[in-house]
């Protein structure tokens, strides 16, 4: 495991989008909100089995580890952003104790109708991250699992997780990060961009699971460095700004309202 505080300036735009247009999977800037929202819409019941394919079960433990880690403890209110099926938020639910402590936000209703089965007494919202629809100051803590890569704007969108915490809160976003060393990178574009697909095809053939994965291996090898998305979060107004990595690939960022 390696941690570090990026303290350079920051690359690009700080409203910058993740990644830019994947024009084989939508032609503008503007289509891509509805391209992934009905993509996971269509996938949200095969999802849980898709990550269990994707982390050879250790999802969970390394869900809760981070949010730990991160300092989410007993008591404390979370918004977990892109909620999905609630892969995180059943660890929060786990950490804080009360699932009434934990909010979930998804702009997929498909997802969102999957967190429902599991996520008893946890309050689940339809919204995107760039417009939360939640009062300023109201949470202690803001989790997001490996969906930064699909928002439209990192500046709108950690403006957003601002306002919403508390003075002194804790944001945590988890992603997949492109490897840096050529041998990581050629192991990630092999197992992430072709092994994963492939078996999600088998395993839900007349669904659109190998295509989300093949998406997801996409945004990952597009998406935009560490240290522009560092810089976007500073430049929200976030400050103890770090990031810890792990395989090359785990990235966990973290920073105080």
């Amino acid at each position: 495991m390696t941690q570090h505080q990026q303290e350079a300036a920051p690359l690009g735009s700080p409203g910058a989008a993740p990644h830019p247009v994947l024009a084989h999977r939508y032609a503008r800037a503007e289509e891509r909100e509805g391209f992934v929202r009905t993509l996971f819409d269509q996938t949200a019941p095969h999802y849980d089995r898709i990550d269990r394919i994707f982390s050879l079960g250790t999802g969970p433990g390394y869900r809760r580890r981070a949010l730990r880690e991160a300092g989410l403890r007993p008591g404390m209110r979370v918004l977990d952003v892109a909620v999905g099926t609630g892969l995180v938020a059943r660890q929060a639910v786990a950490i804080t104790g009360d699932p009434a402590l934990v909010t979930g936000l998804d702009p997929s209703e498909g997802m969102l109708a999957e967190a429902r089965r599991s996520l008893p007494g946890v309050t689940l919202i339809e919204g995107r991250a760039e417009r939360i629809p939640l009062p300023d100051a109201s949470v202690d803590f803001l989790s997001m699992g490996y969906a930064l890569r699909h928002v439209a704007d990192l500046g709108a969108a950690f403006a957003e997780y601002r306002r919403v915490l508390r003075p002194g809160g804790t944001v945590l976003i988890l992603e997949i990060g492109r490897p840096e060393s050529r041998l990581a990178r050629a192991i990630a574009r092999f197992y992430m961009g072709a092994a994963i697909p492939a078996l999600c095809w088998l395993a839900a053939p007349r669904h659109r699971s190998g295509e989300l994965m093949a998406y997801y291996w996409e945004t990952i090898e597009a998406c935009v460095p560490a240290e522009t998305i560092l810089g976007a979060m500073r430049a929200a107004g976030f400050s103890e700004v770090g990031l810890t990595t792990e395989l090359e690939v785990f990235r966990a960022y973290t920073a105080r309202a």
